[in-house]
């Protein structure tokens, strides 16, 4: 009861003058850029100020403990040197990685051709990313008209009494009203809802806007009553960016934490790997997994249903399953469970290999360097075209690229002259066996290109290098790889150069994963068809069914993966049908309901 009287005895001297929004100006600020951006889309564009310093510890406590880095958590003993990729300076590459393995890297904000950046700031997307998007999906209309109604006259009522206090011998209306107030926040603090109010709130609501009634008859001073306003239409607001902010952080602690069901059948299968015999056919089938002849496939990942339903849709679309051999390259934690998964499970007649890529003997590389898991690196970018009007909508889209695992192809598949690499988060709607007989004209990375974004538009992170302004981005998820002329021009080695340069100059690691990864591969990039894949089902409401039914992979890039409930729902059906329902490990984590 202490803070409402204070507030009303007109003690608050918190208020701040803002103006219509969630946001005032002094709250907004724009992204450094690569410099210094986070993992959340929200430590940049919230500044640190008395009401918000709660939430914003919080959100860099969190953000620290689950960015979504790939050094492995699965390793307990980390003092034990393994050989792998050379750890750049500057801590690069050394944040832990997310508990879910919606996909790694860095969601940044990259303000393009702006015209004004605090404009740019207000934006609910630019600030906050595909939270925007859900959460304009699932607005609720507002059906408590009654409790809305109590709160609307209690805001008048607070406004009034302290200029109905004021004035002579009207103690017993100034009683009358602070009573009213009393009551309706009493009620208000126990009820949300229509349906939590008290039967006799109807008679509360009659006495208080006799009340009202009676504090407007008197001549009172309207600046006191206009400043009071002011400062309750403030407190208001603050506490609607506050609820803003805090439901922004929630949903991207939803979308960066492993699902308790999936989560639950990797510790199931990991134990039964231990606890039951297994039947080895590494031996058997070693000769298939080196056999240059056939159609290989590379997937990088850490989430054991994912990996399955990428095999299962590229299979049950290929017109001969025989020649489909799958590379599954995971980490330590949750290699046992993969192995296990895909022994207890068939896929027709493709062949499937889990490999642990922590105990992988690569000879390039330096014993006391460690060798780790990473997934593809995505990035979320708004820009606005230096071409569109004033009054265009900033635009919002993520982009995936190579992650540091993706550079050690050429070493870990040594007999292998072509990979297909696919991320963990595709379908495939469409027989993938055309992809082997491209002509890539000495390219070695067919991928498809993103030329929403070019990248003369990102000059200024990726500096005044020789490279053609007017190239597009291209994007990971379907990538068709010619390992033989990858080697030919030492493509790891330019990018473990590029890092290592780029570390120097830039504070952000992110900024360098993302620079060399599209350096490395410039005038490199075979354009494949854009009917070939098909991005934006982890973050775009809008995408036509049309487009989804003719495109050959569906790629959920983004926050919203389709293994989360916070997936897009029209767009989940198209992933879940290629769940291997049958298991009962699937049922015992209730992984279909």
């Amino acid at each position: 009861m202490l803070v409402p009287l204070a507030f009303l005895l007109g003690l608050h001297n918190g208020f701040r003058p803002a103006p219509p929004g969630y946001l005032s100006e002094q709250q907004t600020s724009a992204s450094n850029g690569f410099g210094e951006f986070d993992h959340y889309h929200v430590r940049n564009t919230w500044n640190e100020s008395e009401g918000d310093q709660s939430i914003h510890d919080v959100l860099r406590d969190f953000t620290n403990d689950a960015k979504y880095k790939t050094i492995d958590r699965g390793s307990v003993n980390d003092s034990q040197p393994k050989e792998g990729f050379p750890v750049p300076p500057h801590n690069f590459l050394q944040s832990p990685p997310s508990a879910n393995n919606t996909k790694v890297g860095a969601a940044i904000e990259v303000p393009l051709y702006t015209k004004d950046v605090h404009d740019v700031g207000k934006l609910c997307e630019f600030k906050f990313g595909s939270y925007c998007r859900w959460r304009k999906e699932h607005r609720e209309d507002l059906k408590d008209s009654m409790v809305k109604k109590l709160k609307d006259q209690l805001f008048v009522a607070r406004a009034y009494y302290p200029s109905i206090a004021k004035l002579p011998r009207q103690d017993k209306l100034s009683r009358e009203l602070r009573q009213n107030i009393q009551d309706l926040e009493r009620v208000l603090s126990e009820s949300s809802t229509d349906g939590d109010l008290p039967p006799q709130i109807a008679k509360k609501l009659q006495m208080m806007e006799a009340a009202i009634a009676k504090a407007k008859s008197f001549l009172v001073d309207c600046n006191n009553v206009d400043k009071k306003l002011r400062q309750i239409y403030d407190m208001t607001e603050d506490e609607a960016n506050f609820h803003m902010k805090q439901s922004a952080f929630l949903y991207q602690l939803a979308v960066q934490t492993m699902p308790k069901s999936l989560h639950c059948l990797s510790m199931r299968l990991t134990v039964e790997y231990f606890g039951s015999p297994l039947n080895d056919t590494e031996l058997s089938l070693a000769e298939k997994y080196i056999d240059p002849t056939l159609h290989h496939y590379v997937i990088f990942s850490h989430n054991v249903l994912a990996s399955s339903v990428v095999i299962n849709s590229t299979v049950m679309h290929a017109k001969e399953s025989r020649n489909q051999v799958f590379h599954v390259l995971t980490d330590g934690q949750n290699y046992f469970a993969m192995k296990l998964w895909f022994l207890r499970n068939t896929y027709k007649e493709a062949t499937v290999q889990v490999l642990n890529i922590e105990h992988l003997k690569l000879d390039s590389h330096i014993k006391a360097t460690p060798l780790y898991l990473s997934l593809p690196e995505e990035f979320r970018v708004s820009f606005l075209n230096v071409d569109s009007p004033p009054m265009a909508p900033i635009r919002t889209e993520y982009i995936s690229i190579f992650s540091h695992s993706h550079y050690l192809l050429p070493e870990i598949f040594q007999n292998l002259k072509k990979v297909v690499v696919l991320d963990d988060d595709v379908i495939v709607q469409k027989d993938l066996s055309a992809l082997w007989s491209l002509n890539m004209e000495g390219k070695v990375n067919g991928a498809v290109q993103f030329c929403s974004l070019r990248l003369g538009q990102l000059k200024k992170y990726l500096g005044e290098n020789s490279y053609d302004k007017k190239s597009c981005a291209w994007m990971s998820g379907l990538n068709v790889i010619d390992l033989d002329r990858w080697r030919e021009l030492d493509l790891t080695e330019t990018y473990r150069k590029l890092m290592h340069e780029l570390a120097v100059h830039e504070g952000s690691s992110e900024a360098v994963a993302l620079h060399a990864s599209l350096l490395s591969f410039q005038d490199l990039i075979y354009t494949l068809d854009g009917t070939w894949l098909l991005s934006g089902l982890g973050h775009d409401y809008g995408i036509d069914i049309q487009a989804i039914s003719k495109a050959a992979v569906l790629h959920y890039n983004g926050n919203m993966k389709p293994w989360l409930e916070l997936g897009i729902p029209k767009y989940r059906g198209y992933w879940k049908k290629y769940l291997s329902r049958e298991d009962q490990f699937l049922s015992q984590c209730n992984v279909n309901s």
